[in-house]
């Protein structure tokens, strides 16, 4: 795994290099919800309040609240609506209620059209103001219903003796009359408030007061998700997991990038590095067919996490690594200097910094080039050669593929005498820097595919 930080940076060179992938995942994302919304279709919701009279807590309010909700309601709304196929255990996922500032209980209906989602809501606030009503005046307990009644009865058996009481006194003839008057005038005053004040804490009073305000709006919008939220929602999913999945991928990436991790793979020394000129087609696979057209459509075809190429000396500059390497070679070489020279298949840039290597040196040493497959690489059995020579990109390969490379030359008799790891630059104009190696002879005896015999 990469220890690599991911930094901004990062996701924005998977913007750049992998935007054409991005937009088709996110188109295919966009149409993934489309058919979402085809599969859920679109709901209504509607709201009707109903207002409770007189003092209520909170706790109270909540009871009234699941009371709206209750099966009870529910299915007698089902009763009353009589929709096909709708029964009250499907009604009831589609019916809520809350409690509102100022004693107030909103009831909302969902449905597939306005027109059942207001009948939903206005029968389901009807139900529960008959059922609460019900509830209030319907108690099992007959001494607990027929208190109140007696009360009352009672109270105006009262008054009526008071009545008597006072016509029976002597009006105003003494001071004990009148104030006996008077006291008894006081006693009715305070029985009628009593019982006003029992009427107004009667919950059975209270609950025949609820009041439906008004019916249910039509609503003529969709409730989320929309089709258009599905879309968009869709599209950024899509999009978001493309962008994650490249991220995880790099984390997970195993391609040694380091020349110290190359060196312990191959088990050899760093002989230098190489400039090669940046070259789009240099990181594109040389295959054709529907795959490799369609891959070079998403601009899949090339590597996104490759760190932009940095600005390189002139041509000059670059010549002088690769005859730094060739001097290299010379002086660890014994005479006959011959070489062997693998290249990873498919490294492109590691063979244009090979095909400049053999131009720059002038037959001296000879070098022998050779392409193998990293999945099962072989590579020619010793000649002549004093060695063989690996060239290679760096963050293209895993140590466990370097190490088969480094195996399959141990099994040919060949000595690793070194790596060349070739970079991609952004080349600057080239100036004349003295006299080119032009008239120097390609020393590339052969090149080709390695099949364990000579090529």
């Amino acid at each position: 795994m990469s220890d690599d930080t991911i930094r901004l940076v990062t996701i924005g060179r998977i913007f750049r290099r992998r935007r054409r992938l991005l937009a088709v995942l996110a188109v295919v994302g966009a149409l993934v919800g489309l058919g979402a919304s085809v599969v859920f279709p679109p709901r209504y919701t509607t709201s009707v309040s109903v207002l409770l009279p007189g003092q209520w807590e909170e706790r109270e309010l909540l009871s009234q609240v699941d009371i709206a909700t209750s099966s009870s309601v529910v299915d007698r709304s089902a009763a009353a609506l009589d929709w096909t196929g709708v029964s009250g255990a499907e009604l009831r996922d589609q019916v809520s209620a809350e409690a509102a500032d100022g004693n107030v209980i909103k009831i909302s209906g969902t449905a597939d059209t306005p027109e059942r989602a207001q009948q939903l809501s206005d029968q389901v606030a009807q139900q529960f103001v008959k059922f609460a009503a019900r509830i209030a005046g319907g108690s099992t307990d007959s001494e607990a219903a027929t208190g109140p009644e007696a009360l009352r009865k009672k109270v105006e058996e009262t008054n009526r003796r008071i009545t008597e009481l006072a016509n029976a006194a002597d009006p105003g003839k003494t001071v004990e009359s009148v104030q006996a008057r008077s006291a008894l005038e006081k006693l009715r005053t305070s029985l009628e408030e009593a019982m006003t004040k029992l009427d107004q804490a009667d919950p059975a009073t209270s609950m025949a007061g609820m009041v439906v305000m008004g019916p249910a709006a039509r609503q003529t919008g969709e409730a989320p998700p929309t089709r258009v939220q599905l879309l968009f929602a869709g599209a950024l999913l899509f999009f978001l997991l493309a962008v994650i999945g490249h991220l995880v991928a790099a984390r997970m990436n195993r391609r040694l990038r380091t020349e110290p991790e190359i060196a312990a793979a191959l088990g050899s020394a760093l002989l230098g590095t190489v400039d090669v000129p940046d070259d789009w087609r240099a990181h594109r696979p040389e295959s054709g067919g529907p795959r490799a057209r369609f891959s070079r459509l998403l601009g899949v075809d090339s590597r996104w996490d490759i760190p932009s190429p940095q600005r390189s000396g002139d041509e000059a500059g670059r010549r002088i690594r690769y005859r730094r390497v060739c001097a290299r070679l010379r002086n660890q070489l014994p005479a006959p200097r011959r070489l062997l020279v693998v290249v990873p298949d498919g490294d492109e840039i590691a063979r244009r910094a090979v095909g400049q290597l053999v131009a720059e040196a002038e037959s001296d040493p000879l070098l022998r080039v050779v392409e193998v497959s990293v999945d099962r690489p072989m590579v020619p059995d010793r000649g002549t050669e004093s060695g063989a020579l690996v060239a290679l990109s760096p963050g293209s390969w895993t140590a466990e593929e370097l190490a088969g490379i480094a195996e399959a030359c141990a099994d040919g008799r060949h000595e690793v005498v070194g790596f060349v790891v070739a970079g991609p630059v952004r080349a600057r104009p080239t100036r004349s820097a003295g006299p080119a190696p032009d008239d120097a002879a390609p020393a590339l005896a052969a090149r080709g595919h390695a099949t364990g015999g000579s090529v």
